[in-house]
């Protein structure tokens, strides 16, 4: 692993980065920013260098009863849900190019806040940007008449789409942006009107997307935004006047959050954590493989929901695949997330550091063997209090183990070896489906139809062939304890809406 190094310099510049906030007192309520109720405050620390750089209001119960309030009065009495689809497709375009604008600001707020490497955060604001203009295209689908005949004639049924409400959305740290927009965009097209609530570290990017939604024109009290700790989204998740919650974050959390909205029958949905498996099939391309492994299966330093930690190998080729990801991923430069050529930074909280290293002595303790990493990181230069732990890659994994059973959500690999005698993948996939998660996974296999087979027998919400990304247009959700419910596509919009039938004779 290659660490990058920084100068007196380079700290000072990144002390005076021109940022569009940092020490603020308010949140967004009926349009306009606004003193919060209560006085209590939550920092916002570097994870890079452990610093305290910004602080947000620690929100109280009577600023959700506001911020709720104003969505409240904006679904009921304003104009938002009752303009034709088109016409609030029409603001979500705008909105986009308001966030393209704030690129930067959306980028720097973001890695300072959560550590994402810039080179990741760098296209925050433009894929936000595409989920709006997504979306938007769905407009015709709002519009256009849903008229069922009756099986056996005689009448026939008007089927209306009508906005399920106000609705509470609640972020993670680990991409704050993009996962608050793929909530967002759908909600405003459907009608609906929000109330926000990121993660406690990670508060003021967001602020800047409220800034988009303000200059794009979006009428007062459609969207709100509040600040503070997981209590304050509890209070939230449990306010009689939210109809709907959509939430993203870890698994325990999102049990109490179903728990809640079970006992209140209110519709939930749940994007949750994850413990997805790459496939590796003997005829696979390693090469290849080794150009998308980062992205497919160490994105954002691991900290990312779908991505593929769990390696399965063909005993054939076990050792040629554990000295290809051991290399791929000990050439990765760890150090400032603000350098672009970054691959590694740091964890996004001194508690998931801390998380992720008893992991790491986890998989050590039980017998796995760390070919590269296995340590907190001793990184220079203004960067020895950030939250760093070191890439690492396991072998000699078994299914067993902590490391391969439980989500790390930190820098870690692990390669399980499976048995390809006969060539056939059938432990492959006992393996990969031997799991309580069910959320993303990969096939790597030279042999398309083949890699097809195996990805149709993984039992988890999204698969890649040969590489892993979202589409905006294709549903993404999760299986088992991976959540309930689909965002992205069409039915990610659908998630938004209430029907009514309305039966008449001909």
């Amino acid at each position: 692993m290659t660490a990058a190094t920084h100068d007196a310099a380079a700290l000072a510049a990144r002390a005076g980065l021109l940022l569009p906030y940092t020490h603020v007192d308010d949140v967004f309520l009926d349009g306009a920013w606004t003193p919060a109720r209560g006085t209590g405050r939550n920092p916002v620390t570097d994870p890079a260098t452990g610093d305290v750089w910004g602080s947000v209001p620690d929100g109280t119960p009577e600023d959700v009863d506001a911020a709720v309030g104003s969505a409240r009065r904006a679904f009921d009495d304003g104009e938002w849900p009752r303009l034709a689809p088109s016409e609030r497709a029409a603001y979500l375009l705008r909105i986009a190019e308001e966030v393209e604008k704030r690129a930067e600001e959306l980028s720097l707020t973001n890695t300072r806040e959560n550590g994402s490497p810039v080179s990741e955060s760098t296209g925050a604001a433009a894929n936000a940007a595409g989920i709006f203009r997504y979306f938007a295209t769905l407009a015709d689908y709002l519009e256009r008449e849903d008229v069922r005949a009756f099986p056996k004639g005689g009448g026939e049924s008007v089927v209306r789409r009508e906005p399920i409400g106000v609705c509470a959305l609640i972020a993670p740290w680990n991409f704050p942006i993009n996962l608050v927009v793929i909530k967002l965009a759908p909600a405003l097209l459907a009608g609906c009107t929000v109330v926000i609530k990121p993660a406690s570290p990670t508060p003021l990017s967001l602020r800047v997307i409220i800034d988009a939604v303000a200059a794009a024109g979006v009428p007062a009290g459609v969207v709100n935004l509040v600040t503070g700790s997981g209590r304050l989204g509890d209070a939230l998740v449990k306010h009689p006047g939210v109809d709907k919650v959509a939430f993203t974050g870890s698994t325990p959390v999102g049990r109490k959050i179903a728990a809640a909205c079970g006992e209140l029958l209110r519709p939930v949905t749940l994007e949750l954590g994850g413990k997805s498996s790459a496939i590796v099939l003997p005829d696979a391309d390693l090469d290849a493989m080794s150009k998308v492994l980062i992205r497919s299966s160490m994105r954002n330093t691991g900290q990312t929901c779908y991505i593929s930690t769990r390696i399965l190998a063909p005993a054939s080729r076990y050792e040629e695949v554990v000295d290809m990801v051991t290399s791929t991923i000990a050439a990765g430069k760890q150090g400032d997330p603000l350098d672009p050529d970054t691959v590694f930074g740091p964890c996004a909280t001194e508690s998931q550091y801390r998380t992720v290293l008893e992991y790491v002595e986890s998989g050590l303790a039980e017998g796995a063997r760390a070919t590269t990493g296995g340590r907190a990181a001793a990184l220079g230069g203004g960067l020895e209090h950030g939250y760093f732990v070191e890439p690492t890659v396991f072998a000699d994994v078994t299914a067993d183990m902590r490391i391969s059973r439980e989500e790390i959500f930190g820098p870690v690999i692990c390669i399980l070896k499976y048995d390809d005698a006969g060539g056939n993948a059938d432990e492959a996939v006992a393996l990969a489906n031997n799991t309580e998660f069910g959320l993303g996974g990969l096939v790597f296999g030279g042999d398309p139809e083949a890699a097809l087979a195996v990805a149709d027998r993984m039992d988890t919400g999204s698969v890649g062939i040969n590489f892993f990304a979202s589409n905006h247009a294709a549903p993404f959700g999760g299986r088992h304890d991976s959540g309930l419910g689909t965002e992205y596509g069409v039915e990610g919009l659908n998630a938004y809406l209430s029907y009514k039938s309305i039966h008449r004779k001909v």
